[in-house]
Formats: structure tokens, C-alpha cells, sequence
């Protein structure tokens, strides 16, 4: 009587090193696309310069979402090689990084005029020019991926150890002999061979 192999359970899906990876590189990924979106729309008062109206990408409201966002990235593409210790340091990475993104995009909610001064001084050549500043979606969004990232890297942090490192073995680490060098045993190509048959030796002994 034959028995059915178990299969793995409901919640063995959370700890598939491709899922969890997939998850870090799309929430890195859309922290950075929302900096490349308007988030601060500025109206000057009419006649203080020819274009009134200014658009505040996200890259100069908030520059170092964009980097942040890419530390981000690079800790989830490390997390695919990393060995435990490393792994636990992408995730570290990464949490810090979310949280970076969001305490930035926290601040341009807070005061959307100071994530502005620049360009508006850019415009008008003065400090403190009067301005009517409103929000688009996008801070908000981009603090929600800051978040989702430090989410995502505790979930790193728990399932990473679950996960097997592959190891490459060279012929070094092969089957020794009982003096501890090297057995020539399975490390035998069709050249040894030939030279073993020259010498009257049978390689397959």
C-alpha cells in the first residue's frame, strides 16, 4: 500500500524567496516612480513672472526619495544571492530605506510650500515669495511604498531564514581519501583516462 507524499501547506507561499524578492523590487520600484510624477502644483500671484503656474516633480521636492528608493532596490536584487548574515543586512537595508522614503514624503505632506521654496525661488529670483501650493496624490503615495517597504523587509527578515544558500562545490571539496587529500575518484575526465589506460592502469577500478 502506497502512501500520498504530503504537500507543502497554505502558507508555505509567504516563504518563496521569488515572491518575496518580487515584493521588495515592486514596492523600491514605485517609491521611485512617484518621483518621477508632479507632486506639488504652484500658482504665483499674476504678474510676479511670465509663467505663474509651476509643476514640482517629486525628484526635486523630494530628492532623496529617489535614492533612498534605489537603496531599496539594491537590498531586494542583493537579497537573491546573500548568504544568512547578508540577507539579514539587505533587510536592514531595505527597512531603513522605507522608512527614509516615508519620513521624506511625511515632510512634503507636512509643508508643501518649504518642498517648494526652491523652484520658487528659481522662478521669481526672491526668498519667501507668496505662493498658492497644493498636493497631488503622489507624496501620499509615495509614503505608502515607504511603508510597504518596511513591511517588506521584516517579511524578508522572517522568511530569508527559511531559505537555502546554493553552494558551488569544486573538485577540492570533493571525496577524499582517508588521509584527507583529494580522492581522484569522481574527478576523472576522458583525458586522465587515457593517460591511467597508457600506463597499464584501469581508471575504472
Amino acid at each position: 500500500m502506497t502512501t500520498a507524499k504530503p504537500t507543502p501547506g497554505p502558507a508555505a507561499w509567504w516563504r518563496r524567496k521569488a515572491i518575496v524578492v518580487l515584493a521588495a523590487i515592486a514596492a523600491s520600484l514605485a517609491a521611485f516612480g512617484t518621483t518621477t510624477q508632479t507632486w506639488l502644483n504652484v500658482r504665483l500671484p499674476e504678474g510676479s513672472v511670465q509663467t505663474p503656474d509651476l509643476a514640482v516633480p517629486g525628484s526635486e521636492a523630494a530628492v532623496a526619495v529617489t535614492a533612498l528608493a534605489l537603496v531599496g532596490l539594491a537590498a531586494a536584487l542583493a537579497a537573491t544571492i546573500a548568504g544568512r548574515i547578508a540577507r539579514i543586512i539587505t533587510a536592514v537595508l531595505l527597512g531603513l530605506a522605507g522608512a527614509g522614503v516615508a519620513a521624506a514624503c511625511a515632510r512634503v505632506l507636512a509643508d508643501p510650500y518649504a518642498a517648494a521654496s526652491s523652484k520658487i525661488g528659481e522662478a521669481t529670483g526672491q526668498v519667501g515669495q507668496d505662493a498658492v501650493v497644493t498636493v497631488t496624490v503622489f507624496p501620499a503615495l509615495g509614503l505608502a511604498c515607504g511603508l510597504l517597504m518596511v513591511v517588506v523587509a521584516v517579511w524578508l527578515a522572517v522568511a530569508g531564514r527559511h531559505w537555502t544558500t546554493s553552494r558551488k562545490y569544486s573538485a577540492a571539496t570533493g571525496p577524499r581519501q582517508a588521509d584527507g587529500s583529494p580522492s581522484d575518484r569522481g574527478a576523472v575526465d576522458e583525458i586522465d583516462s587515457w593517460d591511467q589506460l597508457t600506463r597499464g592502469t584501469d581508471p575504472t577500478d
